[in-house]
């Protein structure tokens, strides 16, 4: 495994989605680069491969070399977001990502679409253009699922760095600060992590949460379960 840099109201009731078949070359992936020992799970990584190779079918990734994903049944305490070069194979940054500040304290449990809610949007982004704003240096993020998180554009919600998602906050607070929905990353990293995943990049934000992925039109289709897909890997 190779690391660059910091490894220090409620719809009706729904089928929760599975995963994509064929996974061999993807759990081969997640176990050459021992995303189980950074905490990254099985089931975040299959869902995110899911959207990106639908987002990649459809044409909708000006570059599909990378592929992040910030994993949000984490807490904040953790190094939860995850970017992969999907041409080497290699994980090239594991750090620390904020959620909404009312979306929880340490733990991301709510999520929203709505505009000023200051609350995280879950689901598949397409990356867009870089701007310097009020957060400095700042990339916005295209939301690709309708109904759950198509207003980030409208709303702000960009990727940016900033001073409160550092270790020293961890060790004063037990968590990172919080957002107003944005998945702000270490100010030091800040540059270098947009400059590597702009200009229509997959992001995919994942979180523990069945409302969402039952609503989730890329991750719907009549697939084999999770546990079937484990199962089948175990066996070989």
């Amino acid at each position: 495994m190779t690391v660059l840099a910091d490894t220090s109201t409620k719809s009706p009731a729904t089928t929760v989605a599975t995963i994509d078949p064929k996974p061999e070359s993807k759990i081969a992936l997640y176990e050459s680069l021992r995303l189980d020992t950074l905490s990254l799970s099985k089931e975040a990584f299959l869902y995110a491969m899911q959207g990106y190779k639908s987002l990649q079918e459809k044409g909708e990734l000006g570059n599909d070399k990378i592929l992040t994903i910030a994993d949000f049944s984490l807490p904040s305490s953790k190094k939860r977001l995850f970017i992969i070069d999907m041409e080497t194979g290699k994980l090239l940054y594991n750090t620390f990502v904020s959620h909404g500040r009312n979306s929880g304290t340490d733990m991301a449990t709510n999520f929203s679409n709505r505009m000023e809610s200051h609350q995280s949007s879950l689901g598949f982004y397409v990356t867009r253009t870089t701007y310097s704003g009020r957060n400095g240096y700042s990339l916005k993020l295209d939301g690709m699922e309708a109904g759950i998180n198509d207003n980030a554009l409208a709303r702000a919600i960009v990727v940016h760095g900033s001073n409160y998602v550092n270790e020293k906050m961890i060790n004063a607070k037990g968590y990172i600060g919080r957002s107003y929905g944005c998945p702000a990353v270490p100010s030091k990293l800040a540059k270098v992590i947009i400059n590597t995943i702009r200009n229509g990049s997959c992001l995919f934000i994942y979180g523990n949460d069945t409302h969402y992925l039952g609503m989730s039109k890329m991750l719907s289709q009549p697939q084999p379960t999770l546990m079937d897909t484990m199962l089948a890997d175990t066996m070989g």
